[in-house]
């Protein structure tokens, strides 16, 4: 679950996205190293602290994988074979008995994920779910996921600011937020993936009784309605998860 740490700061966020963008243009493109932290806080002009706090960000939402005494490397940016078929984790990790368990559904702030992949601004509400997806009684995936505000929801389609409690309706606390908006969208729908390597952490390694430092495959999703963003989700894979079932290329 999002801390309080995690919410946006504007200088934090600004330099967040600049290196997301030097990403984006082909600066430091997928595969490459980036520079030293020394170097690269004097090219950005900011101090090492700043930019050691953004990095550990941008490695957490898989954007590049830091080792220590190797550095920092961008991750590679298109999708794995398979994941531009857009399918809902309870799918990718069949087959197997698959179940849900919400642990948390929250109409929060931006963080520096949501705000930079929803396109949001600081002042927007988005909704949060945190799922555990057991498969055959074990846990194998921990889902965040959040929507856009509610506004751009009900502007892409009603359908979907209902599915996740922007509307009347309850959301529905036995899927994925993308599993029930899939369900629920009446326009078709495109993602964005990007596959990379951190580890649980303190918080999720304690709900499922496994160290903090358990490694953890991260897939994280932007999902857009004609090129709007209406979900951006994490997804983490401990070790000893079941293999991804991954759509083959058409």
């Amino acid at each position: 679950m999002p801390q309080q740490g995690d919410r946006r700061h504007s200088p934090r966020v600004e330099l967040y996205q600049r290196i997301v963008a030097a990403i984006d243009d082909g600066t430091f493109p997928p595969g490459a190293r980036l520079p030293s932290e020394p170097a690269l806080a004097v090219r950005l002009g900011v101090s090492r602290p700043a930019l050691r706090e953004v990095l550990i960000l941008l490695q957490e939402d898989g954007v590049i994988t830091r080792r220590q005494g190797s550095g920092s490397t961008v991750n590679q940016l298109p999708p794995a074979p398979g994941l531009e078929r857009l399918l809902p984790v309870e799918t990718l990790l069949g087959p197997g008995t698959v179940r849900c368990r919400r642990l948390a559904v929250e109409l929060e702030e931006p963080t520096d994920f949501s705000g930079f992949h929803l396109r949001l601004a600081p002042s927007a509400r988005t909704c949060f779910w945190e799922t555990v997806v057991d498969v055959d009684g074990a846990a194998a995936c921990f889902a965040h996921e959040w929507a856009a505000d509610a506004e751009t929801l009900r502007t892409v389609d009603p359908a979907l600011a209902a599915a996740v409690g922007a509307g009347p309706a309850a959301p529905d606390r036995t899927a994925t937020m993308l599993s029930v908006l899939l369900d629920a969208a009446g326009v078709p729908m495109s993602s964005r993936s990007t596959l990379g390597a951190t580890v649980l952490g303190k918080e999720r390694g304690a709900a499922i009784s496994r160290p903090a430092e358990t490694p953890a495959l991260l897939l994280t999703q932007t999902v857009s309605v004609s090129g709007r963003p209406v979900l951006a989700a994490k997804y983490l894979f401990p070790a000893g998860a079941p293999l991804l079932h991954l759509a083959p290329r058409r």
